[in-house]
This record gives structure tokens, sequence and C-alpha cells, in this order.
């Protein structure tokens, strides 16, 4: 008789739990909301070192499945560790542990890719308009020319490590920057080429927190209702105004610096 050595069926092993030998505290008496639990829980790997920034972290979905909460619960709490800037919530893309915030001087006219790369970071710029178009009355207004005139315009996105930072929407004076339409600002910033043709004199900011326009959201990857700064910065060389920018920042992701005078003790 033909002996037949039958092969024993391999065992798959079981996924490993995102949260293994957790559980929520739900049913203990003075337990919190359910979704502080789940903050919490996402906290302490963030504080660990177990999720380091830009990991992706554990989506709606597999919350709800991993721990058996409802799907408003999972919500509530990658929204609100978002809103505290603690998570990078991409549309489309998932959540991932937020790094420590870029910081842009606030009265200091600097090149952001300049600033991005001092954090030992990496700039990258998407141009999303570069035209001439006829002068409204706000941006005659701010570069001091006759509305209807020809301007310069420039719409930028700026990325830091490949997460949208600041929004550039900028209007050039052209009698004064001629060829400005005719640079690769994918390569080079306009605060770069600017300085270079026709050199800063003075500057003038004014911040204010905005809510993004639905198209400023869209490029910036946020939430509508998410707040950002803005600067409104016109700048001068010699001759007269050069340009006015609109500069916007998601409020989760960036903060405003401003230092004078002395900074150490003696």
């Amino acid at each position: 008789m033909t002996k037949i050595n039958a092969q024993r069926p391999t065992r798959q092993k079981k996924p490993t739990s995102l949260f293994a030998g957790e559980t929520l505290r739900e049913e203990r008496e003075g337990a919190g909301p359910l979704y502080l639990e789940v903050k919490q829980m996402i906290l302490d790997r963030i504080h660990r070192g177990e999720w380091p920034p830009n990991h992706r972290i554990p989506s709606e979905n597999e919350l709800v499945s991993e721990l058996g909460i409802s799907k408003m619960t999972a919500n509530r709490a990658l929204r609100e560790l978002a809103h505290e800037g603690e998570l990078v919530r991409v549309q489309g893309v998932g959540s991932f542990v937020a790094q420590k915030k870029g910081y842009s001087a606030l009265f200091e006219v600097r090149n952001i890719a300049e600033e991005i790369a001092e954090r030992g970071h990496i700039h990258a710029a998407s141009v999303v308009v570069l035209a001439d178009q006829a002068a409204s009355p706000d941006v005659a207004d701010a570069l001091d020319i006759a509305i209807g005139a020809p301007v310069l315009h420039s719409l930028i996105v700026h990325h830091e490590n490949d997460v949208p930072v600041q929004i550039e929407d900028r209007f050039v004076n052209p009698d004064l920057v001629p060829d400005y339409l005719s640079q690769d600002f994918s390569v080079i910033t306009p605060n770069v080429y600017l300085s270079q043709v026709a050199p800063l004199t003075g500057s003038e900011h004014v911040v204010e927190s905005v809510l993004a326009q639905p198209w400023e959201a869209k490029l910036l990857v946020i939430l509508h209702n998410e707040p950002c700064l803005m600067i409104r910065r016109r700048t001068w060389s010699a001759n007269g105004i050069v340009s006015a920018a609109r500069l916007i920042y998601p409020g989760t992701r960036y903060r405003l610096e401003s230092r004078q005078g002395k900074t150490t003790p003696g």
C-alpha cells in the first residue's frame, strides 16, 4: 500500500491589531466620552515615538473595525486631533502625524524655500497661474496704478515635504519687472527673482485670521472650515511699488514669528 504524506495546511497568522492589548473603558463607571479615549490612544503612540512625524495613522474605517466604535466617534477624535495640530488630514489620502509647525518670519521678506531648507526639509512649488491681466480696483489700489492697467499675476502653491503650506497669490507691476512671466517659478521663487531685478527698499505687512475660500482649501488640501493665517504684503524698490501679494497659510501647519531687539541675556 502506498503511503500518502498529506501536508498539513499552513495556518495563516491573524493580522496584528493596531491597538493590540488595549481596550476602551466604555463600560467603566466614570469613564469620559469615548472619542477622548480614542484621542488618547493615538496621542500615546505619537508621544512614545511609535508613530513618528508623517506616519499615516489608521483611517476612520480602521478605527471603527479595530475598536468597535461608531464612525462618528472616530471622525470626532481625528478631527479634534487635526484642529489641535497633532495630525494633518489630507483629503482623499489619509491622516498623518504632524511635524512640528513650520514658521515664517512675520516682518521680514524672506524666501520660503530658504526657510524650509533651514529646517532640513524639501521645498517644491506648483505654478497654478502665470498670466497677464487687467488690474481690478483692489489690485490697482495696492500697486498704485490705474484700474484696468496691465498687471502680471502669479498663483503658486508652496509645499514642504510634499505637504502644501502656502498659497502665494501675487500681482506685479510690469513696468518695473517686464520679464516676470518668463520665469520658471517651479525652480526659482518670485521672492528670489524680484530681489534680483528690483531690490527691496521697503515693505508693508497686514496679518489677518481668515477661513480659506473653497478653491484655496482645495489647493491646500484642507477642510473648508480650517482657520488660516493671511499676510497681505506690498514691496517697494527705488522706482515704486513692485508687487502686492496675499500669502495664505493653513493654521494647523504654520505659525508666524517676529523677534526684535536682544534675544540673549547679558
